[in-house]
């Protein structure tokens, strides 16, 4: 019976799921240590009876791959809520003390006892990478921290500020994981030994390639792994606004609906005739889908795809944006922000499309004027809009685009499935190794 042990309010040992986010100690394997928030029979060791008892039992903890003699201390982790996970520990030989958490189940006298030497997550041999945290809005994905510790000396955002000097030259890579830990020129003043920067995801707007390269940093992204479940979601936006999929949602369940209205109408979207600005891979792979639509395909780029390529998903290249913008029924942003593209449809664009046109944006919140937006979607100078990007993220609970019924927004979940998570984080893993063995960097972002 294999698994995690921690400790509960109550001082019992405890046995959890392998599936809870790092923070529970793992028989034989690096782990952590905790202290209780509130008091309780968690104290420390202090006589050598006691602290020769929690040895044997940590030494039990360890070597035994069932722990029977640990069995009528587990229980469901239920307070493990409560429970502040203070700092992580180093668990060595079974031994996990410097505090002492005896289990007061009758008859039982089970103990654990720690060295308690805080270290950043992961064998310290392994090369050091920073990372954003294992909690919050912005924590690497708690299902990758068992794969990047095969790997890397994992050091959060957090334990580096708070010691620089320790942890500052053993940190060789930064992986990035939704725009977090943000790169600045003071932190890369603080990291002597940085080779490279893992960021994952396609978009790049957020790192300053000029600065991070004049430190002889490298930089590499994922953007392949991202092509496929963004184009999905950019699909998936455009029908749902076209056929006023969450209009009807909120019709059919609220309280106040007696009767379906009949002539709840929405927009075809097979045979309509769709615009893509910008089409790299994410939005050729949007062609591709549209193409199974039947729709016309235009698309706006800074040069045009090879001739066959076009062919492939019938697709016309517009030189010009107002022409694109003049001819479509769905507009679909899925260009990268540059300085060039902030603000690419304001309200001049959005005056060029059609009265019925609907504007989808995959890219990024600035490609788009919000404020123009607004009142076009206010006015009828388009039909609806549907947005996985804004500015900012998330918009404030006031913003006037919150209150539109003829709007779609979700929350920047382009790459967001399982799959194409685990292939940015491989990807990343992969660059990291590449850069640190001095190899060619997968996915290198070159300077232009």
């Amino acid at each position: 019976m294999s698994g995690y042990l921690g400790v509960s309010d109550s001082g019992c040992l405890t046995k959890c799921s392998s599936r809870r986010r790092p923070g529970l100690l793992s028989p034989g394997s690096p782990g952590v240590g905790f202290q209780a928030r509130s008091p309780g029979p968690l104290h420390r060791a202090t006589s050598s009876r006691a602290l020769a008892s929690s040895r044997r039992a940590g030494q039990r903890a360890s070597e035994s791959s069932d722990l029977p003699s640990l069995l009528p201390c587990f229980r469901s982790l239920e307070v493990h809520s409560r429970i502040e996970v203070t700092q992580r520990w180093d668990y060595r030989e079974g031994v996990i003390g410097g505090w002492l958490a005896g289990c007061h189940h009758t008859g039982c006298q089970h103990s654990l006892r720690a060295e308690m030497k805080p270290q950043a997550m992961g064998d310290q041999d392994l090369p050091g990478v920073l990372v954003s945290g294992f909690e919050g809005p912005y924590c690497i994905c708690e299902d990758h921290v068992g794969d990047l510790q095969k790997h890397f000396n994992l050091i959060t955002m957090q334990e580096f500020l708070e010691n620089k000097i320790q942890f500052g030259p053993r940190i060789q890579a930064v992986y990035i994981w939704g725009g977090k830990p943000a790169i600045n020129q003071e932190l890369l003043q603080s990291l002597p030994s940085l080779k490279i920067i893992a960021s994952s995801g396609a978009g790049l707007d957020h790192l300053d390639l000029k600065l991070i390269a004049s430190f002889g940093v490298k930089v590499a992204n994922t953007p392949h792994a991202v092509s496929n479940p963004t184009a999905d979601l950019g699909m998936a936006l455009l029908l749902a606004a076209a056929r006023r999929v969450v209009e009807g949602y909120q019709l059919a369940i609220s309280p106040d609906t007696e009767n379906f209205y009949i002539n709840f109408m929405g927009q075809e979207v097979t045979g309509a005739t769709l615009g893509i600005i910008g089409m790299g891979s994410i939005g050729y792979k949007i062609a591709q889908r549209a193409k199974a639509f039947e729709m016309k395909i235009l698309y706006h780029n800074r040069k045009c795809r090879k001739l066959e390529e076009e062919e492939a998903v019938g697709a016309t290249y517009c030189e010009r944006l107002d022409d694109l913008l003049q001819r479509s029924d769905f507009v679909m942003l899925a260009v990268s922000l540059t300085p060039q593209t902030q603000r690419l449809i304001g309200r001049r664009e959005l005056r060029l499309m059609k009265p019925t046109a609907i504007l989808v944006n995959i890219g990024r919140g600035l490609l788009v004027d919000q404020d123009a937006l607004v009142e076009a979607l206010q006015t009828g100078v388009i039909k609806a809009a549907a947005l996985d990007v804004t500015y900012p993220e998330p918009l404030p609970r006031d913003h006037p685009l919150l209150k539109l019924k003829n709007i779609i927004l979700t929350p920047h979940i382009g790459s967001a499935t399982h799959q194409a998570r685990r292939q940015m984080m491989e990807s990343s893993v992969e660059s990291i190794l590449a850069s640190l063995n001095g190899l060619p960097i997968p996915n290198e972002v070159l300077l232009k």
